[in-house]
């Protein structure tokens, strides 16, 4: 990969990695740039500014932040850069997630995380926002994510079809297969 990022991805521990690979497979499909480290805003703070300025030098546009429990991760981010963070909450066995969708969720006024849902959904709708936040100026990506929606209505429409040809019970059958 050249030295050069578009979104920069930071996980709070190599555990989170598994969500961090559902955003890179979004990332992929629209052929950007990424780069990926691990730091925890709570245990390597020198490391994590490393981090957060080695990727603006490379050219980041958007960071994701990747963080469970109490997930200061994207917040600290947002307070170490001008450019828009996208925090990822990370469902852990205790409260399912919910500290972390809450601790990134609240954060005091001029620090704002764009915050998505718990787990693989929002690792995957953390990589589509950063496509939409990089496509504002940019027309091939405007043209790929508008190409992208559209293969997802139709999946949609697929799905409804094959309901109505096999009716409710055959349908919801399969489904368990």
């Amino acid at each position: 990969m050249e030295n050069r990022t578009d979104v920069a991805i930071i996980a709070g521990s190599g555990s989170d990695l598994a969500l961090v690979d559902e955003t890179i497979k979004v990332l992929d499909e629209f052929k950007l740039f990424y780069s990926v480290n691990i730091a925890s805003a709570h245990r390597t703070a020198e490391h994590l500014k490393q981090c957060i300025n080695g990727a603006e030098s490379s050219g980041a546009k958007v960071f994701i932040a990747v963080a469970g429990m109490s997930a200061a991760l994207p917040g600290v981010i947002a307070s170490e850069t001008i450019l828009p963070v996208i925090g990822v909450p990370v469902e852990c066995k205790h409260l399912a997630g919910f500290d972390a969708l809450l601790s990134i969720s609240q954060m005091p006024k001029g620090v704002p995380v764009a915050t998505v849902a718990v787990g693989k959904a929002g690792a995957i709708n953390a990589a589509i926002l950063a496509v939409q936040i990089i496509a504002v100026a940019n027309d091939d990506l405007k043209a790929k994510l508008k190409s992208y929606k559209i293969k997802l209505a139709e999946l949609v429409v697929k799905e409804d079809l094959k309901l109505q040809k096999d009716g409710f019970k055959k349908y919801i059958t399969g489904l368990k297969k």
